[in-house]
């Protein structure tokens, strides 16, 4: 008995390297999903009918073609991760809706969805750093998208118009539910008149926060040159280029999204002392990241964010993200006395630094 209970154990060992040794399948499977457009074509108009592998090809293929057994087994893997369900029909055919995970995939009423990010991260010129991530380990000067990748840098990436468009649908599509969320919980905007959102890319979550809190007057989007070339005309808002590394626009408040772990210590240091003299005597400085836990799990948010944190190791070096604890040490290094911290999404954290 107690043989069998060790070959138990030794095959479920052996299942679960099986299966990460094919995990890249799944990253695959979601992009050619994506580019397929199977969850609109399952999504239309909200109604989420289940369809066979034939009839989604219909829709996402309309002039023919496509090979729907090929599809079906992309389907029944990104089934068992969650994204559709299965529907076997007694006739033996397998049609396929999606679960609300899969829904995120699929572009909803305001033209968003998830699916742009999902594409930025796994354009080519990304796919080719992974297999040097070793070298990120044996020398960590070399970051490994710049070894594969000419020695470009990976923000420098975004200079051709169909990247940045890329990645202000990516930050869009990211930005907008979470913004909704935040804003139905989080008040610390009530006594801003002027608000700098350094990294703020098209101006949407600055556009969100002014609808919310009419008090704030004068909005401020702080990005790089590159990323404002095709920001919008938004009311209230004025878009300002330069580099938070060297200054920031001054306001009642700063807020930085999903920026600082895309940055190193350093630079993190730079950006929150430049906010620090952008701010008056009584302002703040919102900081809204993903924030590590001090002890390893299991959970889904875990994993989200230790991935994304070796994402960032991968592609941008010296970046990584942070536990509270070093949030905390870095605003007091910058200068800020007093910190908070407010959970709200799942992912994100919203922290304040106070003068």
């Amino acid at each position: 008995m107690e043989g069998k209970k060790v070959f138990q154990s030794q095959n479920k060992s052996r299942l679960a390297i099986l299966s990460l040794s094919n995990m890249m399948s799944v990253p695959s499977s979601v992009v050619a999903v994506i580019q397929l457009k199977v969850p609109d074509a399952i999504f239309q108009g909200g109604s989420n009918v289940a369809l066979s592998a034939a009839e989604i090809l219909a829709v996402a293929l309309p002039n023919g073609g496509g090979e729907p057994d090929n599809l079906e087994r992309i389907l029944r893997l990104l089934t068992s991760y969650d994204i559709f369900e299965e529907h076997l029909c007694s006739n033996g055919v397998r049609k396929f809706s999606l679960t609300e995970i899969g829904k995120c995939l699929a572009t909803d009423e305001e033209g968003l969805s998830y699916s742009p990010y999902v594409l930025q991260h796994n354009q080519d010129a990304y796919m080719r750093a992974w297999p040097c991530l070793k070298d990120a380990v044996e020398n960590p000067s070399v970051e490994p998208f710049r070894k594969v990748n000419g020695g470009e840098h990976a923000m420098k990436y975004y200079t051709n118009p169909n990247q940045i468009a890329l990645f202000n649908k990516a930050f869009i599509g990211m930005t907008s539910p979470f913004m909704r969320e935040v804003l139905e919980f989080y008040d610390g905007f009530k006594e801003v008149q002027t608000l700098v959102d350094v990294g703020g890319s098209t101006g949407v979550s600055l556009s969100l926060i002014m609808d919310k809190f009419p008090n704030i007057t004068k909005g401020i989007n702080f990005d790089l040159p590159q990323i404002l070339a095709s920001a919008p005309q938004l009311p209230g808002i004025t878009h300002v280029a330069g580099d938070a590394t060297e200054f920031v626009p001054s306001g009642d408040a700063v807020m930085m999204k999903w920026l600082c772990s895309g940055f190193s210590d350093d630079e993190c240091r730079k950006m929150m002392k430049n906010c620090h003299k952008a701010l008056p005597a009584d302002g703040k400085l919102i900081i809204c990241d993903p924030v590590l836990p001090e002890l390893t799990d299991e959970s889904t948010r875990t994993k989200a964010i230790l991935g994304g944190d070796v994402f960032m190791m991968t592609m941008y070096g010296t970046k990584k993200t942070r536990t509270e604890k070093q949030f905390k040490e870095l605003g007091i290094a910058a200068g800020f006395s007093r910190f908070s911290v407010f959970y709200i999404d799942s992912y994100l954290v919203f922290m304040e630094f106070h003068k």
